[in-house]
C-alpha cells in the first residue's frame, strides 16, 4: 500500500484519460483533491460548447429552434433515453428526463401509493434524505391520514449503522395485510449503503404491494436493472454521480407495465399528452403509453444541456468498466484507512459504509466520534473536497471517471497524520 502501488494502478487504469473531460476545481493555484462527487459531480468540459449552440440557435432562430436547431427543442427530452435506459436497467420507454426528484417523487405517490382502509402503511428506511420523508409525509396527510401510524421507518439493529436486507424483508412480511408501498433509497446518502433492491422488490410483490426508490446516489454508481427486478417506480436527479450541473433536470422510470396504462391515476400536463394530439389543445387528456405520459411541460432545455454532455460521457466509458473501477477504488481507499489509521484497534474514526462490494458504490462514509468538524476544516484547508453530514459523518467518494489512485493515497496519507492530533 504505498505511493508507488497507488501510481502503477493509476498507469494500468484503462479509464484515466476520462479523467481529461472534466474541469477540475483549482485553489489557490492549484487542482483540489475532489472526492465530493457523491454531492455535486464535475462539469464535462463539453458542456459550455452545447450550451453555446442551444444560445445560438435561440439567438438566430427563436421559437423555430424548437424545429430547426441543431437539437430541435420540441423533441430534447428524447436524448436522453436511451442512455438512462443503460444506466437504469429499462426499456427506452420506461425513462424519462423531467423535473427535479422530489418533484417526481410526488408525481409517482399520486400514481402508485392508492392506500385504503385496509391497505395503507408505507416503509421506508430510518435515516433517509429529508426530502424522501417530507415528500412521503405530505402525501400521507393528503389522504386524511397520520404518518405516525402510517409510515414505518426501518432502522438498524441496536450497535449497528446499516439495515439487515433479512430485517427489511421480515418487516415486509410483517406488514404484509396492510402494506401499501415501500419507498426506499437505492444507496443511504448518510452511510453509503446500497440496498438489495432485487431483494426487497421481490419480498414487496409477494405480499401485494407496490415498490420504488429514489435513486439519488445510485444511478451512475452502481448496477440497476429495475425492468428485470420488477420494480413500480423509480426517480433520481441527475447532479450527483452524473455530472449534470447543479439542479439539473431529474428523471423517473416506471415500470412497462404501468407506463402503458393509459387508465393510472396521475397529475397530468400538456406534454404528458399522446404527441400526435398534443397541439391540438382538445380538454381531454390522453396519456402517452410510456414514461413521457407523466410529463407536466415541455422539455427544460437550458435544465438539459448539461445532462446531454455528460451522459455522453457514460455512453463511452461503459456503466461495467465503471463500476469495475469503483469498486477497487473504495476497497482501495478502505484498506488504506484501516491499514494507516488503525481502526480496527477502535481508534478515533471508523467506517460505516458496507465492506462488501456489492452493498455500496462510490462512497466511504466515517463516523468521527470527537472533533469531526475540526477535522473536516483541517481536510478542507489541505486541498480535500470532501462532505460533512451532521453529527459526525465525513463522507468521501472516489469516483472513477476522474478520481486517481494516487489522490486516495494522498488523502489517507494526509488523514493518518490527523489521527495523532485526534487523541
Amino acid at each position: 500500500m504505498t505511493l508507488e502501488f497507488a501510481k502503477h494502478l493509476d498507469k494500468k487504469d484503462a479509464l484515466k484519460d476520462f479523467r481529461k473531460k472534466f474541469y477540475i476545481p483549482v485553489v489557490n493555484d492549484r487542482p483540489v483533491i475532489y472526492f465530493c462527487g457523491n454531492s455535486l459531480g464535475l462539469q464535462p468540459i463539453k458542456a459550455k460548447d452545447y450550451f453555446d449552440v442551444e444560445l445560438e440557435d435561440w439567438a438566430k432562430m427563436g421559437v423555430e429552434g424548437h424545429f430547426h436547431g441543431k437539437n430541435p427543442w420540441l423533441h430534447y427530452h428524447k436524448n436522453f433515453s436511451k442512455s438512462l435506459a443503460k444506466l437504469t436497467g429499462a426499456k427506452n420507454a420506461e425513462v424519462i428526463a423531467m423535473n427535479t426528484l422530489t418533484t417526481n417523487l410526488h408525481l409517482m405517490l399520486t400514481t402508485f401509493y392508492r392506500p385504503t382502509a385496509k391497505r395503507f402503511k408505507i416503509i421506508t428506511e430510518a435515516g433517509s434524505f429529508p426530502s424522501d420523508i417530507y415528500a412521503l409525509s405530505s402525501q400521507v396527510k393528503l389522504h386524511g391520514l397520520n404518518p405516525k401510524n402510517t409510515i414505518i421507518e426501518l432502522k438498524p439493529r441496536k450497535g449497528e449503522f446499516t439495515l439487515q436486507t433479512e430485517d427489511i424483508v421480515k418487516q415486509i412480511d410483517r406488514h404484509k395485510s396492510d402494506l401499501a408501498l415501500v419507498m426506499m433509497g437505492g444507496v443511504n446518502y448518510y452511510t453509503g449503503q446500497a440496498f438489495d433492491m432485487e431483494t426487497i422488490a421481490k419480498a414487496t410483490k409477494k405480499v401485494g404491494a407496490k415498490v420504488g426508490f429514489d435513486l439519488a446516489h445510485a444511478i451512475g454508481n452502481i448496477p440497476l436493472s429495475l425492468h428485470k427486478w420488477n420494480v413500480d417506480f423509480a426517480v433520481w436527479c441527475t447532479y450527483k454521480y452524473l455530472n449534470s450541473g447543479p439542479g439539473a433536470v431529474g428523471g423517473a422510470f416506471i415500470h412497462e407495465k404501468h407506463a402503458k396504462n393509459k387508465s393510472l391515476p396521475r397529475l397530468a400536463g400538456w406534454w404528458g399528452n399522446e404527441e400526435k394530439n398534443r397541439f391540438q389543445m382538445k380538454p381531454n387528456f390522453r396519456p402517452t403509453p410510456s414514461a413521457e405520459g407523466w410529463q407536466l411541460s415541455n422539455a427544460q432545455v437550458f435544465n438539459m444541456i448539461a445532462h446531454k454532455a455528460a451522459l455522453e460521457i457514460f455512453d463511452e466509458a461503459g456503466l461495467k468498466p465503471l463500476i469495475k473501477k469503483s469498486r477497487i477504488m473504495t476497497t482501495f481507499l478502505e484498506d488504506l484507512i484501516k491499514a494507516h489509521c488503525k481502526i480496527e484497534t477502535g481508534y478515533k474514526i471508523k467506517i460505516i459504509t458496507p465492506g462488501s462490494i456489492d452493498e455500496r458504490g462510490c462512497q466511504v462514509s466515517i463516523v468521527v466520534q470527537k472533533k469531526g468538524e475540526e477535522l473536516f476544516k483541517k481536510i478542507t484547508e489541505a486541498g480535500f473536497v470532501v462532505d460533512w453530514r451532521s453529527p459526525n459523518v465525513i463522507r468521501v467518494a472516489p469516483v472513477p471517471l476522474y478520481n486517481t489512485y494516487e489522490e486516495l493515497y494522498k488523502f489517507v496519507e494526509f488523514l493518518s497524520g490527523c489521527c495523532i492530533w485526534l487523541k
